[in-house]
């Protein structure tokens, strides 16, 4: 007999099998020498009160043996002389257009601009050795994308767009450990994900597809109002429909299309800071406990909103135990961003605090209003360099001292490896930035005793929480609503918001491409 049990109890008891099985034994009355076996297939944690819960969705084996997996893994067949389709990016959107794409039955041509992701995590650690951006090799571009070396966070609301199970049990087939299909916010870690984003393209290859590392996307090929496929920096052509999946980084993409009449449109980002704190102060906080989370409870999450003067405030990709990492993707820029290694270890947490900014609330530029919010990023990441002394050194201020409008003059330790100086963000940012993150940071701070605090530290600039461009597709088929054979996709396309969505986007993409190929084949 197998049941299904929904079990509200306290953090010792849900951190061991034992306990759970005495649980059930003593709670619910099964026979301690019939229960062979329990599987946690849901868990969150409800810190609301002071005493803490975890809630369960736990399956229990009485007299039965369960099956070894724990998802029903996906067979990838070889897809050698099949008709090609060009993927431009391996970022999520990317490998998982790659992956559907042989699951359909058409062949994946990889093009990424950065390098793949063992040789790519070299030059991460130049950036805080040297304190210089390799423009195709950053947090940004590479194997993986924007999220293998941030986070790696796979929570999503994007329910209503696709199999979000689906995508979680991808990432368990190539190696992600199985706790990603239960915990209600799943995380696989910085440290791990690069080893899964690994084993995805070896299925790619393994299967007839193509990878092609250190290739930059220069053009469409076109021929009218079809898309033929792609040229490269390397001189080569790739002949095929095109998934345009770039990334939110790409800005030479957006201006290629914008140069070239294709069409797009400025799209709404948000911008602000990394906020950090010690991660034994957010645990105490929102733990409700003064002496933290205890043994048997993870590094505590916080999620922050708020509306002042029209305008969202919030927290944006919270990482408890993380660090915040230099994420420019070019020269003359600083930008800031999070990431929490697989354990959520560190002494810190830290999550993007950011204020959002729609279209109307930025003038045109380069004379494309198209292009305003992308050039509006750039500018702040310009002058957020020119105040770390032209470096990667980040600058930053105390949180309770950026209420105050007051310099800060020391700094508490950081994550931030490249070093942190401080500097008056309250002076040089936006003043409808700055304003409306302090007004946000009183209200959070009397909703959350505790969380406004000197011991916090400010670190600009926070700017690529989403693409500034939306290339613009049709409903239905996905395709660019002028070119055929044009499929712009996930997060950079401006149809994603993260690991995941991006991910079903991708999948989205590959079956518009499928249903392409199978209308233009001969």
């Amino acid at each position: 007999m197998i049941q299904e049990y929904q079990l509200r109890v306290i953090p010792e008891i849900a951190a061991s099998e034992q306990q759970l099985k005495a649980y059930l034994v003593n709670e619910k009355g099964l026979e301690a020498r019939s229960l062979n076996a329990i599987r946690i297939l849901k868990r969150s944690i409800d810190a609301r009160q002071r005493t803490i819960y975890v809630n369960l969705t736990l399956r229990a084996y009485v007299n039965e043996i369960p099956d070894k997996e724990e998802f029903t893994p996906i067979i990838y067949n070889s897809v050698e002389g099949r008709p090609q389709v060009i993927v431009v990016g391996a970022g999520p959107g990317g490998l998982f257009a790659a992956l559907r794409l042989i699951e359909l039955g058409l062949r994946p041509v990889v093009v990424e601009r950065g390098k793949d992701v063992h040789e790519r995590k070299k030059d991460l650690a130049q950036i805080s050795r040297t304190q210089s951006v390799d423009a195709e090799s950053n947090y940004s571009f590479g194997e993986g994308g924007a999220g293998a070396y941030s986070d790696g966070k796979l929570y999503t609301r994007s329910k209503k767009r696709g199999n979000v199970e689906k995508i979680l049990q991808v990432f368990c087939q190539h190696g992600a450990s199985t706790s990603i299909l239960v915990d209600a916010h799943p995380h696989i870690g910085t440290d791990k994900l690069p080893r899964v984003i690994e084993h995805m393209r070896n299925t790619i290859l393994q299967c007839g597809g193509e990878v092609h590392f250190c290739t930059r996307m220069e053009s469409l090929l076109c021929k009218g109002d079809r898309v033929q496929g792609i040229a490269t920096n390397t001189g080569e052509h790739f002949i095929g429909p095109v998934i345009l999946a770039t990334g939110h980084s790409a800005r030479d993409v957006y201006r290629w299309l914008a140069a070239n009449g294709v069409e797009t449109e400025a799209k709404g980002i948000a911008v602000g800071v990394r906020l950090e704190h010690p991660a034994a102060l957010i645990d105490r906080i929102q733990y409700h406990n003064k002496t933290g989370r205890g043994a048997f409870l993870p590094a505590a999450e916080y999620s922050m909103v708020t509306q002042v003067d029209g305008r969202g405030v919030y927290s944006f990709c919270m990482c408890p135990g993380g660090f915040v990492v230099p994420a420019a993707s070019g020269p003359e820029q600083i930008v800031v961003n999070g990431m929490s290694p697989s354990n959520r270890g560190s002494r810190w947490s830290n999550s993007g605090m950011v204020v959002e900014l729609r279209p109307e609330d930025v003038p045109a530029a380069e004379g494309d209003d198209t292009l305003k919010m992308l050039c509006f990023q750039e500018e702040l990441e310009r002058l957020c360099w020119q105040q770390g002394n032209r470096k990667q050194t980040a600058p930053a201020q105390r949180m309770v001292d950026f209420t105050r409008r007051k310099l800060s003059y020391d700094l508490p330790e950081s994550s931030y490896a490249p070093g942190l100086i401080s500097s008056p963000l309250h002076f040089w940012m936006p003043a409808f930035i700055t304003d409306r993150l302090s007004r946000g940071f009183q209200q959070f701070g009397r909703t959350s005793h505790g969380f406004l605090t000197n011991e916090a530290v400010m670190i600009g600039v926070e700017t690529r929480t989403s693409a500034p461009v939306r290339i613009v597709r049709d409903r239905e088929t996905l395709q660019h609503v002028r070119l055929q054979g044009l499929f712009p996709c996930g997060e950079g396309a401006g149809y994603a918001g993260g690991i995941v969505s991006a991910a079903i986007d991708g999948e989205r993409c590959a079956e518009a491409a499928r249903d392409y190929v199978n209308a233009h084949h001969d």
